[in-house]
């Protein structure tokens, strides 16, 4: 097991702590937060016909992949930060832009934010508090 990273952590706390439960659920929500970013910005309601330069706010996203994809502790901190750009976003959005569809997407978006920093810091902290071997 690498010290930094979560892949360990089913065998350290059998009932307590699993690992790999923790990775899928984060994994899911970052990549549903990225889909809806492009998809929003290139497809379903962008700010221009045919699509928006804002569709880059996912460029962030995509740059956590590896870490993300590997359990990386480090990636975790760092992106519980980033999501709150995100939230940011779909609050002045939510309640700002002119098409409903928009607006939806900007509170799915929110949501999105907050179920993806609450299950980062859930992870940060159980890592922290299973025991050491």
């Amino acid at each position: 097991m690498h010290p930094h990273t979560l892949q360990g952590d089913a065998q350290a706390g059998a009932g307590r702590f699993a690992g790999p439960a923790w990775r899928r659920a984060n994994l899911v929500l970052w990549a549903v937060l990225a889909l809806l970013c492009l998809g929003w910005e290139l497809w379903w309601a962008p700010l221009r016909p045919g699509g928006s330069w804002l569709a880059l706010k996912v460029l962030p996203l995509l740059a956590a992949a590896p870490g993300m994809w590997r359990g990386r502790l480090y990636t975790y901190q760092w992106m519980s930060m980033l999501v709150w750009f995100y939230l940011t976003e779909g609050v002045v959005r939510g309640l700002t832009d002119p098409l409903a569809l928009s607006r939806r997407l900007a509170w799915v978006e929110c949501a999105l934010a907050l179920a993806s920093f609450g299950m980062m810091a859930v992870t940060l902290r159980a890592h922290v508090r299973r025991p050491r071997p």
